[in-house]
Parts: C-alpha cells; sequence; structure tokens
C-alpha cells in the first residue's frame, strides 16, 4: 500500500489543485492519501474529496510529520505540498522506482512554473535545471548519496521520527543512505512549482532553505554536504554559466551569483553573531503561489 501525504498551510485553492493531481493520477497499487493542514475551513473545503485528513497543531512541518508517521499505512511513504502539484504519471514512476528493493528513498524531479523571460523566473529554471536536478540525476546514476526535494519524494515506511530542526529531505535519504540503501532520482515524477517573482522573496526563500542544512553535522556527522557555499561556487558556477543562452541570461547569471552571495553571508553572520538558527515553523513566500 502507498500513503500519499499532502502538507499544505492554508491556500484553499492551491490545496484543492494538490490534492486533483494525486487523485486524477491512475495509481496501480493501492493508495491512501493524508492531507496534513492547521485550517478547519480548509478541511471542510475539501470534505468533498475522499481523502484522510489530519490537523496539524501548528508546530511544523516536521512536528507534523512525526505524528502523522504513526499513522500511515502504507509501505511506501510518498510526500509532497499543498502549494505545488504533481505531474501526470509521477506516483506510478515512482512506485516502479521501488521495485528494486535496493531503494530506499526516491527524488522526484522539480520543474519551474515561470516564465524565463525575466530574471527571477529565469533564476528558477537555472536553479532547478543546471543545479539541482543535473546534480541529482549525476548522483543517482553513479549510485552516490543524493539530497532529495521536499516538493516531492517518497520512501520506504522505515522513519518514525525526524529532528525538527534540520531539512526533512536531506536526513531522511540521509538515514536510508547510512542503511546500505540507494537514494534514486526519477526523472519522469514530475512536480510542478512556482517560484518567486520578487527579489525580497526569493531571498527569504533561498535563505531558509539554506539555512535548514546548518545543523545537519549535529544529527550526522558525516552528513556528505551537497547543498554548501563550497560546492556552489566549485561545481555550480560553470554550470550555471553554460546554462545561459544569450548575453541577457549571462548577465542575469552573473547578478545570480552576488544574491546567492549575500544570502551565505547573511546566513553565516545570523547564526554566528545574531544567534538566528533554523526553526521549522510555517512560513508563507507569498509570491510563490
Amino acid at each position: 500500500m502507498i500513503s500519499i501525504i499532502i502538507t499544505s498551510f492554508e491556500d484553499k485553492e492551491l490545496a484543492e489543485r494538490a490534492v486533483r493531481a494525486v487523485l486524477n493520477q491512475n495509481v496501480k497499487e493501492k493508495y491512501e492519501v493524508i492531507f496534513v493542514n492547521p485550517k478547519k475551513d480548509v478541511e471542510e473545503y475539501l470534505r468533498k474529496y475522499k481523502i484522510n485528513f489530519f490537523r496539524d497543531p501548528g508546530r511544523g512541518k516536521s512536528y507534523a510529520l512525526n505524528l502523522v508517521f504513526k499513522k500511515v499505512k502504507g509501505d511506501i511513504l510518498i510526500l509532497t505540498d499543498g502549494d505545488v502539484f504533481i505531474g501526470k504519471n509521477s506516483i506510478n514512476h515512482i512506485i516502479d522506482a521501488f521495485k528494486d528493493e535496493k531503494v530506499g528513498c526516491v527524488a522526484g524531479r522539480v520543474v519551474s512554473l515561470n516564465s524565463k523571460n525575466n530574471m527571477l523566473g529565469y533564476w528558477g529554471h537555472l536553479l532547478f535545471n543546471a543545479g539541482a536536478n543535473k546534480i541529482r540525476k549525476k548522483l543517482s546514476n553513479e549510485n552516490k548519496f543524493l539530497e532529495c526535494t521536499g516538493y516531492l519524494f517518497a520512501f520506504r515506511n522505515m522513519i518514525k521520527e525526524i529532528p525538527l530542526d534540520v531539512a526533512e529531505d536531506s536526513i531522511i535519504p540521509y538515514y536510508f543512505y547510512k542503511k546500505g540503501f540507494k537514494i534514486k532520482y526519477v526523472e519522469n515524477a514530475k512536480v510542478y512549482v512556482k517560484n518567486p517573482t520578487n527579489l525580497k522573496d526569493f531571498i527569504k526563500q533561498r535563505k531558509r532553505t539554506a539555512n535548514s542544512h546548518v545543523k545537519l553535522k549535529k544529527y550526522a556527522k558525516d552528513f556528505p554536504s551537497v547543498k554548501s557555499f563550497k560546492n556552489e561556487v566549485l561545481f555550480g558556477s560553470l554550470s550555471a554559466l553554460g546554462y545561459a543562452k544569450n548575453l541577457k541570461e549571462f548577465i542575469w547569471t552573473i547578478i545570480l551569483f552576488k544574491v546567492r552571495l549575500y544570502i551565505w553571508i547573511s546566513l553565516f553572520m545570523n547564526n554566528i553573531f545574531k544567534n538566528k538558527e533554523y526553526s521549522d515553523n510555517w512560513e508563507r513566500v507569498e509570491s510563490a503561489r
């Protein structure tokens, strides 16, 4: 059996889109859908769909997931978010990957919904295509450790609790990798995401993502850091520059380098001098909805 867990915050229409994208799949295995949300009105709005509801106590995504992990029935857990939607047949592609008993965790492919014709939209495509997806595909083909994406990933039902102050899509793959399982990237399991459309929200989102990796060494001293400033400079720069197809995109890429540098410096200053650490609370990025 498959348990599909959709974690959501508030938005009714986006949550409904996420639910419909799951229910419209022609899933070839028996499955259940668990919708996690802190708002009663959102739950009532979605009652027309035959899914299970879990009232999130509002203490963060990881806290809610720890509670849900104890209740799900599936042998495979598929996690996605309420402000994104999965592509056609994505669930079956994920299920197929688990036919290999050595596979413990599966990452889907993130696809940007934004236009490439403006700078921030272009950044989203670059970071997904020349960055995250390209890296995950390479690491998966080499049977090396890779971090998943919280937008869409899956794993065998062997995890009952995760830390509250790190990224769940990083620590869970690590647990399986340490047990000798393979982490698989499935390119055809697509999830569609809207990226921020203003610089303030872009920085806020990316800073939060980077910050969620700061404490991984606390729980895993040998954690193979894929998302780091060093790796971004050494392995991401040439790939990013090569993604540009014209002078305008090349200039946008150079500006992105400067913004990413600011994000890493700001993160370092907050954690070292201001003692601000990652907190797993629901946080909206308005322009990404």
